[in-house]
Order: structure tokens, then C-alpha cells, then sequence
């Protein structure tokens, strides 16, 4: 059973500054057979104006799950991750770190302030669309979410 929308949908939050990243994503999400609505913010104000639903995001859903990148502009992961895991409205939304940091000290941080998952990218194409339908697999179908 999949954590949905009322219409179906998942609303996915990715919080990632490359372009090529964010259409991998995309891809590899489509290939995974998702259904889903991919909201793309590229620096870590925009993340959280996105989860608080302020400035132009004062319509934004609220995500299923956060997809986020460490190496941010105006704030990195780990600092958004704080933020997200201290606001009592947050807090329940799983935050997969998703980054190409393999630095044992980020794996670290991130669960120290309460990553729910920690994934490196991979650099071929046909593991990272494994990786996303894996990511899928656990927490779209096995892992039970709260509601958004």
C-alpha cells in the first residue's frame, strides 16, 4: 500500500542544486514507475519557504518524503535536516539524504540530527535508477508514512 494523496498522488520534495541531478531524479522516478508529484527547490531557503509554506510557496503541498542533497547553497543539508527534525509541524516528514558525500563525518551528522535514511548517488545511470526504486520500494510500498 502506498502513502498517498488523497488524488493518488506522492508528493515528493527534492532539495538539489544541479539541474542534471534534479532530471535524473526525474527520470529515474518515472522509470521506477512513481507516481508522484516532484517538487524541485535549488537552495536550502527555498526548502524550508517550501515546507513552511511561505513566500511563493504559500500553496505548496505538503511532501510525503524530502529527498535532500548536502551540498546546498544559503544552507546545506545537514543545517535544513536540523531544522526540518526541531519544528514540531516537520519533524514526522522522512528525510532521505541523498548525496554524493560518502564522508563518514556527513553519514554521521545527518543522523545525529535525525536523517531518516542516509543514500550515496551513484555515478552510472542504471544504479541510480536501482537506487531510486529501491528508495521507492521501501518507503512507498514496505514502510508505513505518516500522513502529509
Amino acid at each position: 500500500m502506498r502513502a498517498q494523496a488523497v488524488d493518488g498522488t506522492i508528493d515528493i520534495l527534492l532539495v538539489e542544486d544541479n539541474p542534471g541531478d534534479v532530471r535524473l531524479t526525474k527520470e529515474a522516478l518515472k522509470f521506477a514507475k512513481v507516481t508522484n508529484r516532484l517538487h524541485a527547490v535549488s537552495d536550502g531557503e527555498a526548502a524550508l519557504k517550501f515546507l513552511m509554506q511561505r513566500g511563493e510557496y504559500v500553496d505548496a503541498p505538503r511532501p510525503h518524503i524530502v529527498l535532500l542533497d548536502l551540498n546546498l547553497p544559503r544552507k546545506n543539508g545537514n543545517e535544513i535536516l536540523k531544522e526540518i527534525k526541531t519544528d514540531k509541524s516537520l519533524r514526522n516528514i522522512p528525510v532521505i539524504i541523498l548525496t554524493t558525500s560518502n564522508d563518514p563525518n556527513d553519514v554521521a551528522q545527518s543522523y545525529n540530527h535525525y536523517a531518516n535514511c542516509y543514500v550515496c548517488k551513484p555515478m552510472e545511470l542504471s544504479v541510480f535508477h536501482e537506487v531510486v526504486r529501491k528508495i521507492d520500494e521501501f518507503w512507498f510500498t514496505v514502510a508505513r508514512l505518516p500522513m502529509a
